[in-house]
Order: C-alpha cells, then sequence, then structure tokens
C-alpha cells in the first residue's frame, strides 16, 4: 500500500498523558496496555520533573511521562485498567485530542487496537 502524503482530519486518536513514580512502573503499565489492546503504543519519557499541590502541601517529584496512543472507544476501558495497575492513589490521566495524522498511522493504529 502506498500511503498519501497528506494528513488527515482524525476524530478517533486520543493521546493520553500519565506519569508514574519509576521508569519500572511506567514500563510495566505501557506494557499491560500495549499487550491488552487498550493502546497501540506507549511512549516512556523518563526524568520528568512534576510539581504539584497533594495534600495540603506542594511535592516535587522525579516521575516517567507515558504517552499512550488510543482511539476514542477505547478511553473508559484505558481508564478503568490504568486506575487498577497504577500505584498512586489519582493517577494523572489527560486525553489529547490529534487532529490530524497520517492515513497509515490511523490503520496501524486501528489494526493493533483490534488485533490485526
Amino acid at each position: 500500500m502506498v500511503e498519501s502524503n497528506s494528513l488527515h482530519s482524525n476524530p478517533e486518536v486520543r493521546i493520553v498523558l500519565t506519569t508514574a513514580g519509576s521508569r519500572e512502573e511506567a514500563e510495566r503499565i505501557g506494557r499491560t496496555l500495549v499487550e491488552e489492546r487498550l493502546a497501540g503504543c506507549a511512549t516512556l519519557l523518563p526524568g520528568v520533573e512534576s510539581i504539584y499541590h497533594w495534600r495540603g502541601g506542594i511535592e516535587t517529584d522525579s516521575e516517567t511521562l507515558l504517552l499512550l496512543k488510543t482511539e476514542v472507544d477505547q478511553l473508559d476501558a484505558l481508564y478503568a485498567r490504568l486506575k487498577a495497575l497504577h500505584s498512586y492513589e489519582t493517577p494523572e490521566f489527560l486525553v489529547l485530542s490529534v487532529e490530524a495524522a497520517s492515513q497509515g498511522y490511523r490503520e496501524w493504529l486501528k489494526a493493533s487496537l483490534a488485533g490485526v
């Protein structure tokens, strides 16, 4: 298949952002979500620093950021599974809409999530 060079508007693809307290935890979460086909890809970005309010104080932690690529119809199941896997009481779960994506990437993601 020859892929078109143009990008297409995409109402389905989402990127979920979450953080984990260690690279090992992030890898375990990401691998599980990909194996269970709730995410097509998990990108780990270790070494991010987070500053946030927690229980009346300000905390600073070194974390690993996960970028989870998925589709809109997987979000509820992905969130439920992430909460079950995560060590944090309140894990970050931010969903970003993707304005455009290549046709090839959209097809790959759909096939990855479907197990094709």
